[in-house]
């Protein structure tokens, strides 16, 4: 990691600058020009940004080391995350570092919005003292209705049922469990326009969510409603809520966020019954602290190709079971280089069985670990997290998974059947001690493999002698045999023999040990 080279492009904190200098080089310099960015892309292997810089398909293209960009935030809106994608380029964000923040900053509007707080802070200032103008109404027994139960989300919901709020909830994605844990009620979004006094948005901003809330969406509230999005610009259309402000349709606005920021042109800017704060979601100094931690904590993980938690473009493992998948990734990476190197034929199609307590856990990462084995051997080219699913697509190999609890020999066994022009090959690992990397199959025999970084792997014709005969040609090569394990399916029929030796293996020792009386096949496998 030494010879890595970061970028970061826009102001983080200096604790997250502080933990990618532990693993990188990493150079400061923001307020760079697009032209400039293009320019210097080139030298790094990762861009750090938060919403300042625009990571654009021609930045992403000029990046012709870039493997990974961060964003010390929650939204990626600034980043083209598909043209990323179709060049294998992992986005990895903060999700967690803003969470509390954003969900206090929404309370504090909320609160603000009810009391009037800043009209008459502002009136005061003015030498006023006009008690009777700003009257205000109770956040006890109000409906608080919230779109969008995701970690913010679910937070805002915490604190207004302290305040003793009734909760109406909406997410297409939350299941009815969480919503009761929640202590809230899922309904339509249509339920909530009709009887909440309050409404906050937590929503992402997609094609479907883009103006959630429009001039149909406002005509069924209540008169007098309250609204609150510190989520994103654009879920609110912002003409249509600025004639129902004007008309008293709807009492008051608090918004953090604007479909065009800088918002200082807004009109909604200008009207007494709409508080507004320039995107201050994050803006704590916690928050910053978080965020720029947790996206340099990624970033690493990404150049060292370990797992991740946060990423946008790929699938990830979540947090709370990262520990008991984790060990896996280094099993189906072995198993999938491992297959490429010891058979034949082009692929077709991968089918991946997963059996024992691995199939409670999310396996995608886990298919993807495999094919980067597998396609990093094919291709000689580099493959990742990001575009080894496309490439296998776009080669016409067909993935398929299959989990079950079921297991008969293991606490778990993940075994893959690869078809080909050749025909259909099987191979199989294990966890021994949940980290201890075994291969169980190899083809058509049972064994028992410890994987090391060279191995020679031959199918033979089981008789006395040939294993004798292979040591003796290893031997007079300078070749340390470490270790030996076989496999069969009967006396006197075919076995297979996985040598792991200290020191790579040339093509005329491979030769000669082919040339072996009994000897079908021999491959040399090498891991990376």
């Amino acid at each position: 990691m030494n010879f890595m080279k970061i970028l970061v492009s826009d102001q983080i904190s200096e604790l997250g600058v502080a933990k990618l200098k532990e693993k990188a080089s990493v150079d400061v310099l923001t307020e760079l020009s697009p032209e400039e960015l293009i320019a210097r892309i080139p030298d790094y292997d990762a861009l750090v940004v938060r919403s300042s810089t625009k990571v654009t398909r021609q930045v992403l293209e000029a990046g012709s080391r870039l493997k990974v960009v961060g964003r010390a935030g929650v939204g990626v809106d600034n980043i083209d995350v598909p043209a990323a994608t179709e060049r294998g380029i992992i986005v990895i964000n903060a999700p967690e570092g803003n969470t509390i923040s954003a969900a206090e900053h929404t309370i504090a509007l909320m609160t603000s919005l009810a009391r009037n707080i800043p009209a008459a802070a502002s009136s005061m200032r003015a030498g006023e003292w006009k008690r009777t103008k700003f009257m205000g109404v109770e956040l006890y027994k109000k409906t608080l209705g919230v779109i969008g139960l995701g970690r913010i989300g679910s937070e805002v919901v915490k604190r207004a049922k302290a305040m003793d709020m009734n909760i109406l909830a909406y997410d297409p994605y939350i299941s009815v469990e969480k919503a009761e844990k929640l202590g809230v009620t899922l309904t339509s979004l249509e339920d909530i326009y009709r009887k909440a006094d309050f409404i906050t948005l937590h929503a992402p901003l997609t094609k479907s969510t883009q103006y959630l809330i429009g001039e149909k969406e406002l005509s069924l509230m209540k008169d007098g409603v309250r609204i609150i999005n510190c989520a994103r610009g654009g879920l609110i259309n912002e003409q249509a809520l600025q004639r129902a402000l004007c008309s008293g349709k709807v009492a008051g606005a608090a918004l953090d966020v604007f479909e065009k920021e800088p918002a200082v042109d807004n009109p909604l800017c200008s009207l007494e019954n709409v508080i507004v704060t320039p995107h201050l979601g994050a803006s704590t100094e916690e928050a910053q602290v978080n965020v720029a931690v947790q996206v340099a904590e990624q970033v690493v993980n990404a150049l060292l190709g370990e797992p991740l938690v946060s990423a946008v473009n790929v699938p990830v493992i979540p947090p709370e079971t990262l520990a008991d998948v984790k060990p896996f990734i280094p099993l189906m990476r072995i198993l999938g280089s491992f297959y490429t190197q010891v058979f034949n034929g082009q692929v077709e199609a991968v089918e991946i069985y997963y059996n024992g307590e691995i199939a409670a856990y999310t396996v995608t990462p886990l298919t993807n670990s495999f094919l980067i084995g597998l396609l990093s051997v094919m291709l000689q080219e580099t493959v990742n997290y990001v575009n080894a699913p496309v490439i296998a697509k776009q080669r016409g190999i067909k993935v398929r998974e299959v989990v079950s609890r079921t297991v008969e020999t293991f606490t778990n066994l993940i075994t893959v059947t690869v078809r080909t022009s050749d025909g259909c090959q099987t191979i199989a690992g294990t966890l021994f001690n949940k980290n201890d990397v075994r291969i169980v199959q190899i083809g058509k025999y049972r064994i028992e493999v410890v994987p090391s970084q060279y191995m020679i792997v031959s199918t033979y014709i089981d008789m006395p002698g040939v294993i004798g005969r292979v040591g003796t040609i290893l031997g007079g090569s300078k070749i340390n045999i470490a270790g030996m394990q076989v496999g069969r399916q009967s006396i006197g029929g075919e076995a297979v023999m996985v040598l792991q030796v200290d020191s790579p293996v040339s093509e005329d020792v491979l030769s000669r040990v082919q040339e072996v009386e009994a000897i079908l096949t021999t491959r040399f496998v090498k891991l990376e």
